[in-house]
């Protein structure tokens, strides 16, 4: 069919395939309305986190590349950083964002093509890249924002640079003279490159590159060939360097992921266990749905035919036929086995990986299926005779309609039946209806323009879920963020005082357990929330957003109406147990504290309610922390005293400029610790700039809280999570058990604030407070916990550095130090510290596992196994 194509034109075909799909692509893009699931939409907010820090890059800042780094701390970030520059040039959003996948189609054509004419002409290598754009599976993905795709590009690439490398080729039945050196060390170069990308990508791309890599190593060292082996280590060391950031900033959060994304998610899903044949035999079974019947059967049948004639040619050889055009047609039917072998190595050890892999997906496989094609197009080609061109032509043109038929919804019952047959479970319809998730989004935003929000979102179906109502506040500069909670039985309550809005779902709420019916019974019938909207949705049940009656942050636009008044403040004392201190605001620039209200005691240990409100100008009150400390009067020394630091509106003030003044309201809670002695409290306020660090004294009225053990408990609402963070630092020197709990409320908190903001106001605050009080224990705990949590690895040394000189008798201050310094692979500086841990006390478990972890980092084998054989006798004991 094509031989007849000149040598040049191949590439216009190749760009004519590309085109093809583009085009239908685009058009299926533009008629879907579609929701992006909890993958996607996943994929599409880390896209946008990458676009926001790529406004303002820093090159030669290595603290922005580490932060750069972990804006995507367990998936690999280089499809988002693409996507990121896309959408800088095209705009947001979610078809901008899909450019990408145009871009892999590129790399994957010819890539594919190159492999087929690399192994054997350029004829299979065009039915090939032809097939890569008809497989169902590939052309599904195509339509999708998910990372298998660009995975099975780069891969394709990997695999094609490995190929020249290795010099696997056949032309007309014989191999070619072998690459120059020069050509060698190019095209080991560009796979270490681009094995490099390709772990960016996804970690997945080492299931199918492993065994090529492995049989070509073992090859050369058996072979002796040390330059090529040399020049193999050089590529894959120059791949380290590609993705080595990345994964030197991000280790641990992958490893420590890598249940949750395998054995959590198959037994979530029912995917069957290794030891059945099911999950050996499961991508086996599908594969007739990827890649359709019409293009399995096809060429399947071709090659049979095609070997049922070499063989007949073979035994008219060996009983003496042998005219000269026989002898020519034996020539011609010579095959090379190398290609074969070495796309079946490629093939069957992809297959065999993916099949190890407790998790099942046909998408998970997509990186094999161009070799696949490799394959199909083979045996397509193996049609020869009168008959050849027509069988081939037809079944690529019939694909095509497979392919149109089943991402356009035209032909109706006689296209349903048609694909049924011979390309089923392929269907892929644009969705031509609405869901309301902009509005949900409008409708925040509208009620709180001055406020970021975190909106707990109850339901979790495919297109109404906690991943996708985020990655639309993320589309408004990320001003609401979507998170789900109320998973947990025990943090119900919390969860619930903790968030002002909600949304929740009549119907079906998709995969959720049964604590989430808890947490939608408060939230809806709570006096608390309200009704604020509701909307109908295609499958007859309703999506309602429920805010909170009287908000934790309120912000109030006062216009230009802050006048100078007076300095005198006004004391007023209420019919309850509490009262109010309101300031007239001064003349000056400076944040007031315009308002404080509380009770006139409390019991020590107990939640204290309180409500500030701060007026002033917008910029001050954005960028403002407030240094606020109760001390007692007649004990001046710190430890009789306790703190409400925190970012004004707890951070969540937006960042933008305004020459208006605004009041914003915070109705909070704060701790007084329950050894505290009775007697009376006075406040001390200090602003502190967040960007400029000045720093003024806040003048506050003559207000004072007496700590009484017999006074009334006054409800309050939940503890701002700041408060929250040191009482869980405060429990840091007892050592490991106290870690899990900590961490277990960290992962809690965090839903709260999804930007971590309340980290940074810590690190700020407190940084200030060591400065005028450098012996304070507690303060040092919280403030290098704060910065573990943010993986500032210098900063968290230094803090832990501080604490050990402040603890200097807890072996698990050393442990600490000893685990950051490892986590920074600097296994000498950790072993110094543990050093000191085991002086303290050798037989922890925790300080022996880490013994021996810094052991092997430097190669001391038997201290290592010393170290570990007493952890694990620890254990067992």
């Amino acid at each position: 069919m094509l031989r007849k194509i000149k040598h040049n034109q191949f590439a216009v075909w190749l760009l004519a395939i590309w085109l093809l799909g583009a085009i239908c692509d685009r058009i299926w893009f533009i008629l879907d309305k579609s929701i992006p699931a909890w993958d996607q939409a996943d994929y599409l907010t880390g896209t946008l986190n990458y676009w926001q820090a790529l406004q303002q890059p820093q090159w030669f800042n290595h603290e922005w590349w580490t932060s750069f780094w972990l804006l995507s701390t367990k998936i690999p970030p280089l499809t988002y950083i693409v996507a990121a520059n896309l959408q800088n040039i095209f705009g947001k959003g979610l078809d901008q964002a899909t450019l990408v996948n145009l871009l892999g189609s590129a790399i994957l054509l010819i890539s594919v093509y190159g492999l087929g004419r690399q192994l054997f002409n350029a004829e299979l290598g065009l039915f090939a890249a032809a097939f890569c754009l008809l497989l169902p599976s590939l052309y599904r993905a195509r339509l999708d924002f998910l990372l298998d795709y660009p995975l099975s590009a780069i891969v394709s690439l990997c695999f094609l640079c490995l190929t020249v490398w290795k010099g696997v080729r056949i032309q007309n039945g014989l191999r070619p003279a072998t690459l120059t050196e020069v050509s060698k060390w190019f095209w080991a170069a560009a796979f270490g490159i681009c094995f490099g990308l390709a772990m960016l990508v996804k970690q997945t791309a080492l299931l199918f590159l492993l065994t090529p890599l492995l049989w070509v190593g073992v090859g050369l060292i058996r072979r002796r060939q040390w330059g090529s082996l040399l020049q193999l280590i050089s590529g894959l060391l120059l791949s380290i360097a590609v993705f080595g950031p990345w994964y030197r900033t991000n280790w641990l959060t992958v490893l420590t992921s890598g249940k949750r994304a395998t054995i959590d998610s198959a037994i979530a899903e029912g995917d069957p266990a290794l030891n059945t044949i099911a999950a050996w035999t499961y991508y086996g079974k599908i594969l007739p749905y990827q890649v359709s019947w019409l293009l399995l059967l096809v060429p399947v049948v071709g090659l049979l035919l095609y070997w049922k004639r070499l063989k007949f040619r073979r035994q008219k050889t060996e009983n003496g036929i042998q005219n000269s055009e026989y002898k020519r047609q034996n020539i011609e039917s010579r095959i090379d086995s190398s290609p074969f072998i070495w796309l079946a190595v490629y093939l069957l050890g992809a297959y065999l990986l993916c099949s190890l892999n407790v998790n099942k997906d046909e998408r998970y496989v997509l990186p094999y299926l161009p070799v696949v094609a490799l394959f199909l197009a083979y045996g397509l080609t193996c049609w020869r005779g009168r008959w050849g061109y027509y069988i081939r032509a037809s079944s690529v043109g019939l694909a095509t309609i497979l392919m149109l038929l089943n991402i356009f919804p035209v032909g109706g019952l006689v296209s349903q039946k048609i694909t049924q047959v011979f390309s089923p479970k392929a269907e892929h319809y644009a969705y031509f209806g609405s869901l309301p998730h902009a509005q949900v989004i409008n409708a925040i935003i509208q009620t709180d323009p001055n406020l970021r929000a975190t909106l707990g979102v109850l339901p979790s179906t495919a297109e109404i879920n906690q991943h996708n109502l985020n990655y639309y506040g993320a589309l408004r500069d990320f001003q609401v963020y979507g998170r789900q909670v109320g998973t947990r039985k025990q943090q119900v309550l919390k969860d619930t005082r903790s968030l002002d809005w909600f949304l929740t779902k009549t119907g079906n709420q998709g995969s959720v357990n049964e604590t989430q019916a808890a947490i939608v019974q408060i939230v809806e019938r709570s006096p608390d929330f309200k009704l604020h909207k509701f909307w109908n949705l295609p499958d007859g049940s309703y999506l309602q957003l429920y805010h909170r009656r009287t908000p934790t942050i309120e912000v109030r636009n006062q216009g230009n109406s802050l006048t100078p008044n007076t300095q005198q403040h006004q004391f007023a004392i209420t019919e309850e147990p509490t009262h109010e201190i309101i300031r007239s605001p001064t003349p000056s620039n400076q944040i007031v504290l315009s308002r404080l209200t509380l009770p006139q005691k409390t019991p020590p240990g107990v939640a204290v309610p309180v409500t500030y409100e701060w007026s002033g100008a917008w910029e001050e009150l954005q960028s403002g922390l407030v240094l606020l400390k109760w001390q007692n009067q007649a004990l001046p020394d710190s430890k009789f005293s306790w703190l409400h630091d925190h970012g004004i509106g707890m951070g969540n003030l937006i960042a933008r400029k305004s020459a208006d003044k605004f009041k914003v309201i915070e109705r909070m809670a704060m701790l007084p610790p329950a050894n505290l002695p009775q007697g009376t409290y006075t406040l001390e306020a200090t602003y502190l700039n967040r960007r400029t660090y000045k720093t003024y004294a806040i003048a506050i009225p003559p207000v004072s809280l007496i700590i009484d053990s017999q006074a009334d408990v006054i409800p309050a609402p939940e503890l701002d999570l700041l408060t929250q963070l040191r009482v869980l630092a405060s429990t840091l020197p007892q050592g490991s058990k106290a870690l899990e709990p900590i961490f277990a409320e960290v992962a809690r908190i965090n839903q709260y604030d999804p930007t971590q903001d309340y980290l940074v106001q810590t690190q700020q605050t407190l940084t200030y407070r060591l400065e005028r009080e450098p012996q304070n224990r507690d303060w040092a705990y919280t403030l290098a916990l704060s910065r573990v949590l943010k993986r500032q690895v210098n900063e968290a040394i230094a803090a832990l550095e501080r604490v050990t000189q402040l603890d200097p008798q807890n072996p698990y201050a050393y442990a600490y130090l000893a685990f950051v310094h490892l986590y920074n692979w600097h296994a000498s500086a950790a072993t110094a510290a543990l050093k000191q841990a085991r002086a303290l006390n050798p037989n922890l478990p925790e300080i022996q596992a880490l013994s021996g972890v810094a052991a092997l980092m430097q190669g001391n084998l038997v201290s290592a196994w010393h170290y570990l054989s007493a952890f694990k006798t620890s254990v067992a004991q």
